[in-house]
C-alpha cells in the first residue's frame, strides 16, 4: 500500500545558521578579526580545578526526598560510558578514555569493579579488557562481556579467574565510527531474550565474523538485536543517537540530541512484509514539553564558552553563540534515555531518566499512558532530578541495578565538546584530555533505603531463579531470564506454569516467554494469556502465538512435536474473539499478528478492525501490515459497508496496493466487486474504487475492468475526468477544491489533459494552481511533457521556474531537453541552480554527465571570492523588518523561526545559533563543510524519475527523502533503481544573486532578534 507522495517542486533552501544577539549590530571586520583572533588569551581562560572527592556530594542539588552516594570513582574507575553489573552485582565499565580525539591510541579499556565488604562502593577493579578505541556498549552474558567498540562488537570472557578477559573473540563487524557521538550504544536484554542494542547516527554495513555466506545487514536508520547463543542478527526499528531502553512491557524509548525523550511505535519485521507500505518512521517524539524541552542547570558556564561566545558574535570566529553569552537553558545534548524500572528510588519507578552532559544534570520524565502512546511530563519544576554546580559532572550513561537503584556513569571530563567546534586560539589553551584519570558512578535511591544485601543469583537454584522472574526489581527479573535462557533447564517448566497462574502482571509476561524459549508454550498457556486480566500480558500473549522463526527473524523453530500456535482453533477463534478488546494495545498487536493468519474469518476480523480502529495513525500501518495477503476480499467487505472518510481512505489504500501489485485472489476479488456494485447501480463507491486503483487506459487491469462493468469503468473514469475539468477551471470554487480537481487529472493521460493543464499554467492564474498543474504534468512519463515546459518557460513566473526545473531534472528525457535549451541559450544559464548541475553531473546517463559538466564549466568555483566580498556586510546596519521578508522569500521553505518556515535543514533552535561569518559561509559557500544528516541523495525509481532529497526515514520497506516546505518523499524499495550519496548540500549555490548585501544584513538582524523572542 503505497502512501501518496507529496508534490516534489520546491526551491530547495537550506540556510544552515541563525544568530542570537540585538536586532542591529555592526561587527569586526576582517582586519580586526584577524588581531582578535591572534591575541593571547590565556589569563581569560583559567583551568576549572575539579571538586575534591570528598566534597563532590556537596556540589549537587537534589529533588525531594531522593539520596545520592557515591558508588565508586577514580581511581577505581576513569571515563566510564557505559555499565553492566553480572549475576552476583559485580559492575563492568566501558572507560572511553580516548574520547574525544584519540581514537586511534586504542585506549579504550573494560573495568571490572568488585564491592568486597557490601558497603555499596565499589573499592576494587581489575582491566578486563583493554586496547579498544572509542567502546561504547557494554551487557554480561555466559560469564562473560559483549562490548561494542565500533566497528566492532566484542566478546571477552575471564576464563582461569584471574578478572582479566582471556577469550577475546570479535562478533560482528562494519559499524559506522565516522562521528564520535553517534557509535553503537545501549545494549539491553529484551523479553524476547535477545541482546538489543543502538546503531546510532553513523550507521554500518554489518557482518558476522567467519560468516562468508551470509548477506550484509544495512542498519542505517535502523537499530539491531542478535540472539547470543545462534549469533543471529536481525535490524530493528529505532534509529536514535545515544540512549535506548524498554520499560516493563518491552515499549522501546530512545532518544537524539535536540530530542530527549521519543517512542518507538512498531517493529520492522512487521513492516518487512508488505512491500507496498510506505512510513517514514517508527519513531515519535512523546515529550509533552518538546522535543528541546527547558532544563534547570545549576553550574556555571565553563571561561571558554563565554570567550567563544564574545569571539562569534563578533564575527571573528563561526559557530553557535550561546544565549547572552551563558549556556542553553534547553536540552541540545540529550543522552543515555533510561527507563528506571527498580524499586529503591520509589518516586522516579517507570519514568524516563535522560542526561544532559553539557548541561551537568539529570532529568525525569512521568510517561503518562495516551492510547498507543506516552507522554512525558516534566516532574521536577523549575529544577531537576540531579544537578550539579560542579562543570565537571558529566552524566552520559544509566543503569537500573541489582539493589533497585539508579547508576548514573560521570564521565567526568572538565571538557565535553566536539573538538572541531573550539576554535584554535582558546583550543592551545585548553586540555581535552583533562579528566582521562577520573570518574564517577553515583547511586540514586530514597531518602529512607536501608541497604539489603544484594543476593549472588549465580548460586540461584532454577527454582530460585523463575520465583525472581516476579521480583519488583526489573534488574531482577531481566537477569533471572537471562540466566533461565542460558541454562535452558526444562525442569523449570512446571514452576513456570505456575507463575502463569499466581504471579504479578511483569511475572507472567517474563513466564510465558521463558517458556516460549524452552519450546513449552502449550494452548492452553496462550489461552490464559489471552484471557489475562491485564491488558499488556494479553497483548503479548497474542505476539508470542506467532511462529518463532517470523518473532525473531531467525532460522530458528517451534518444537516439532506440535502444531503451530496460530494453526490451533481454540486460539484461532480466541484471537478472532479479541478484535471488541477494550485496550488499545491488545487490538493493535492483534492487528499484526491477524497477518499471519489466512482465510475469510481472518479477512473478516482485519475488516473488523479497520472499522473499529481503522482512522488511528499506527492502527493503519497495523492493519496495511497484515494486507499483504488478502487485501481484495477486505476491500469488498468494507465497500460494502458503508462510505464513512474512514472507509473511503481503506478503499483508496487497497485498491491502490492491488492496482500494483495484482495478485490473482486480489485482482479476481475486486472484478467481483465492481460487477455486483454495477448491477446494484452503486455508481459512487464504483467510481470511486476505479479512480483508487490508478490505472492508466489501455492497461491489461483496466481492460479486465471494463469487461466486468460492461465497459462502465471507462465511463466512469471520463465522468470524473469531465467533472474534474470543470471543477478545475470554476474560479467561484475555492482554491483547495480547484487544487484537487486539478490533480485528478493524473487519471486521464497527457492527450486528455495537455491543453487544460497549459491553460492552468497560465501566469494569470494564481500560483496554487500554476503549481498544481505543474505537478499534474509531472506524473506523465511523456516525452512531450519536458517539450510542453521548455517551450513555456519564458511565460512561468520566477517561483514556478524553480519548481519546473525540479520537475524537467527528475526524468533523464526532460532533463535532456532541459540542458540542450540552456546550452542553446533558450533559457538562462541562471535559471538551472548550480545544485542542479553538480547533482547532474554525477548522473548515470553519459549525455546528461558530458552537458552538465560543461556547463558547469562556466560556473565559478571561487566561492570563496563572493564570501569576502559579502564581509562588507557585517559593517551594514540591518533592518529586522525587511529582514524579515528576505527570510519569508529565500530561507522558510527550509527552515524555521519564530514559528514562520518549515523544519528540513538542521534543528535552528538546537543550533542556538551562528556567528555572522558563518552565516556567510554557509549561505554563499554551502558545499564547504556539509554535516552528513543533511547532506542530499538521489533516488532513481523503476519508471525513471529522479527525486532528490535528505535521508528523513527508512524503514524495511521504504525510503523518506526530505524537501523544503515540509515536503518530503516515500518511495517504496520495490519501485527503487539506484539511491546514492551527492556529497553535497542540499543547499543551492548562487544566493548572492538574489541576496545583496544589504539584503544579508536584514537578514542577520532579523534571526537575531527572531532567535531571542
Amino acid at each position: 500500500m503505497t502512501n501518496s507522495r507529496l508534490p516534489r517542486m520546491t526551491r530547495l533552501l537550506l540556510l544552515a545558521a541563525i544568530v542570537v544577539a540585538t536586532p542591529c549590530v555592526q561587527y569586526a571586520t576582517t582586519a580586526e578579526a584577524e588581531d582578535v583572533t591572534t591575541k593571547d588569551y590565556s589569563k581569560e581562560l583559567p583551568r576549572i580545578k575539579p571538586v575534591p572527592l570528598d566534597k563532590a556530594l556537596d556540589t549537587f542539588s537534589i529533588a525531594p526526598g531522593v539520596h545520592a552516594e557515591l558508588a565508586a570513582h577514580e581511581p577505581t574507575v576513569v571515563d566510564p560510558v557505559a555499565m553492566a553489573f553480572d549475576e552476583d552485582g559485580n559492575l563492568f565499565v566501558i572507560e572511553m578514555r580516548g574520547y574525544s580525539e584519540q581514537a586511534g591510541d586504542m585506549l579504550g579499556r573494560v573495568r571490572r569493579l568488585v564491592d568486597t565488604d557490601g558497603d555499596g562502593v565499589y573499592e576494587t577493579s581489575t582491566v578486563y579488557a583493554d586496547g579498544l578505541s572509542w567502546p561504547t556498549a557494554i551487557i554480561y552474558y555466559d560469564g562473560g562481556v559483549f562490548v561494542g567498540a565500533a566497528p566492532d562488537i566484542w566478546y571477552f570472557k575471564d576464563t582461569d579467574g584471574d578478572g582479566q578477559a582471556d577469550d577475546k573473540d570479535k562478533i560482528f563487524t562494519g559499524f559506522g565510527k565516522t562521528n564520535v557521538q553517534g557509535l553503537l550504544n545501549s545494549f539491553n536484554w529484551g523479553l524476547d531474550n535477545r541482546i538489543h542494542g543502538a546503531t546510532s547516527s553513523s550507521g554500518g554495513t554489518i557482518k558476522r565474523v567467519g560468516d562468508d555466506k551470509s548477506p550484509p545487514l544495512n542498519l542505517r536508520g535502523r537499530d539491531f538485536a542478535f540472539d547470543p547463543k545462534t549469533l543471529e542478527m536481525t535490524a530493528e526499528s529505532g534509529g536514535a543517537q545515544h540512549g535506548m531502553s524498554f520499560n516493563d512491557w518491552g515499549d522501546k524509548f530512545v532518544c537524539s540530541n535536540s530530542d530527549h525523550l521519543q517512542m518507538t511505535m512498531f517493529e520492522e519485521r512487521y513492516i518487512a512484509r508488505n512491500p507496498y507500505l510506505a512510513v517514514s518512521s517508527p519513531r515519535v517524539s512523546i515529550a509533552a514539553d518538546g522535543p528541546q524541552a527547558d532544563v534547570f542547570r545549576a553550574s556555571p558556564v565553563e571561561p571558554w564558552r563565554i570567550v567563544r561566545t564574545r569571539l562569534r558574535v563578533s564575527g571573528a570566529v563561526p559557530g553557535a553563540v550561546e544565549r547572552g553569552g551563558k549556556a542553553a537553558g534547553y536540552f541540545t545534548g540529550a543522552t543515555g534515555s533510561t527507563i528506571y524500572r527498580g524499586d529503591a528510588l520509589g518516586n522516579s519507578r517507570s519514568m524516563a531518566i535522560v542526561g544532559d552532559a553539557g548541561g551537568n544534570l539529570v532529568h525525569r520524565k512521568k510517561l503518562v499512558p495516551d492510547g498507543l502512546l506516552f507522554h512525558g511530563q516534566r516532574v521536577d519544576e523549575k529544577s531537576e532530578l540531579f544537578a550539579s554546580n560542579d562543570i565537571w559532572f558529566r552524566p552520559v550513561q544509566f543503569a537500573n541495578g541489582p539493589d533497585g537503584a539508579l547508576y548514573i556513569a560521570d564521565m567526568h571530563r572538565e571538557t565535553i565538546e566536539h573538538p572541531k567546534s573550539i576554535p584554535s586560539m582558546l583550543k592551545k589553551h585548553l586540555d581535552l584530555t583533562s579528566g582521562r584519570d577520573r570518574g564517577r558512578i553515583y547511586r540514586l535511591v530514597d531518602e529512607d533505603y536501608k541497604r539489603l544485601d544484594v543476593p549472588k543469583m549465580s548460586a540461584s537454584s532454577t527454582t530460585q531463579l523463575v520465583a525472581a522472574l516476579d521480583d519488583p526489581n526489573g534488574w531482577t527479573r531481566d537477569t533471572a531470564s537471562r540466566l533461565l535462557f542460558e541454562r535452558a533447564d526444562a525442569k523449570a517448566i512446571p514452576q513456570l506454569r505456575e507463575l502463569l497462574a499466581k504471579g504479578s502482571p511483569q511475572g507472567r509476561l517474563h513466564a510465558l516467554y521463558a517458556l516460549d524459549q524452552l519450546n513449552a508454550l502449550t494452548p492452553d498457556q496462550i489461552l490464559k494469556g489471552l484471557d489475562d486480566e491485564h491488558p499488556r500480558v494479553r497483548q503479548h500473549a497474542i505476539r508470542l502465538c506467532e511462529p518463532k522463526s517470523k518473532r525473531l527473524g531467525q532460522s530458528v523453530s517451534d518444537s516439532p512435536r506440535r502444531t503451530p500456535l496460530l494453526d490451533d482453533p481454540a486460539i484461532a477463534q480466541k484471537l478472532y474473539s479479541m478484535i471488541e478488546d477494550s485496550d488499545p494495545h491488545v487490538r493493535y498487536q492483534l492487528a499484526y499478528t491477524l497477518g499471519d493468519l489466512g482465510g475469510p474469518r481472518r479477512d473478516a476480523a482485519l475488516a473488523k478492525l479497520i472499522a473499529n480502529d481503522g482512522e488511528e495513525r499506527w492502527m493503519r500501518i497495523a492493519l496495511a501490515s497484515s494486507l499483504t495477503r488478502g487485501a481484495g476480499p477486505v476491500l469488498a467487505i468494507l465497500a460494502r459497508r458503508d462510505d464513512s472518510p474512514n472507509t473511503k481512505y481503506w478503499i483508496k489504500a487497497l485498491a491502490s496496493q492491488i492496482g500494483r501489485q495484482q495478485r490473482p485472489e486480489d485482482v479476481a476479488a475486486v472484478l467481483t466487486l465492481l460487477g455486483d456494485l454495477s448491477k446494484q447501480g452503486d455508481t459512487e463507491t464504483a467510481r470511486h474504487l476505479v479512480r483508487s486503483l490508478s490505472l492508466k487506459p489501455n492497461s491489461p487491469f483496466a481492460s479486465r475492468i471494463a469487461s466486468v462493468t460492461g465497459g462502465n469503468a471507462e465511463a466512469w473514469r471520463r465522468d470524473v475526468l469531465a467533472k474534474a475539468t470543470k471543477a478545475a477551471r470554476d474560479t467561484s470554487l475555492g482554491l483547495k477544491a480547484r487544487v484537487a480537481a486539478i490533480h485528478e487529472l493524473s487519471l486521464g493521460s497527457l492527450a486528455e489533459t495537455r491543453d487544460l493543464l497549459l491553460e492552468l499554467l497560465d501566469p494569470r492564474q494564481p500560483g496554487a494552481i500554476q503549481q498544481a498543474a505543474l505537478e499534474t504534468l509531472a506524473t506523465f512519463n511523456d516525452p512531450d511533457v519536458g517539450s510542453l515546459l521548455v517551450e513555456r518557460w519564458s511565460s512561468l513566473s520566477p517561483s514556478l521556474r524553480a519548481s519546473a526545473a525540479n520537475v524537467l531534472v527528475s526524468r533523464t528525457t526532460w532533463v535532456k531537453q532541459l540542458l540542450a535549451a540552456v546550452t542553446n541559450g533558450d533559457i538562462g544559464r541562471g535559471n538551472l541552480p548550480t545544485a542542479h548541475l553538480r547533482i547532474l553531473a554525477q548522473h548515470t546517463d553519459a549525455d546528461v554527465r558530458e552537458q552538465a559538466s560543461k556547463l558547469l564549466e562556466g560556473v565559478s568555483h571561487k566561492r570563496k571570492e563572493v564570501v569576502d566580498a559579502y564581509r562588507a556586510t557585517l559593517n551594514l546596519q540591518g533592518d529586522a523588518t525587511k529582514g524579515e521578508a528576505v527570510f519569508t522569500k529565500h530561507c522558510q521553505s527550509c527552515h524555521r523561526v519564530a514559528g514562520k518556515g518549515h523544519v528540513v535543514g538542521p534543528s535552528l533552535a538546537a543550533m542556538v545559533s551562528r556567528g555572522p561569518e558563518a552565516i556567510l559561509m554557509n549561505v554563499l559557500d554551502p558545499n564547504r563543510e556539509v554535516n552528513p544528516q543533511f547532506l542530499s541523495y538521489v533516488l532513481s525509481t523503476e519508471d525513471g524519475e529522479v527525486i532528490t532529497g535528505m535521508i528523513g526515514g527508512e524503514t524495511a520497506t521504504s525510503v523518506t527523502l526530505q524537501r523544503g516546505k515540509g515536503e518530503s518523499d516515500t518511495v517504496l524499495r520495490i519501485d527503487i533503481d539506484e539511491f546514492r550519496g551527492t556529497g553535497m548540500s542540499l543547499m543551492p549555490e548562487g544566493l548572492e544573486k538574489e541576496i545583496d548585501h544589504q539584503a544579508m544584513a536584514d537578514l542577520i538582524a532579523y534571526l537575531q532578534q527572531a532567535a531571542t523572542q
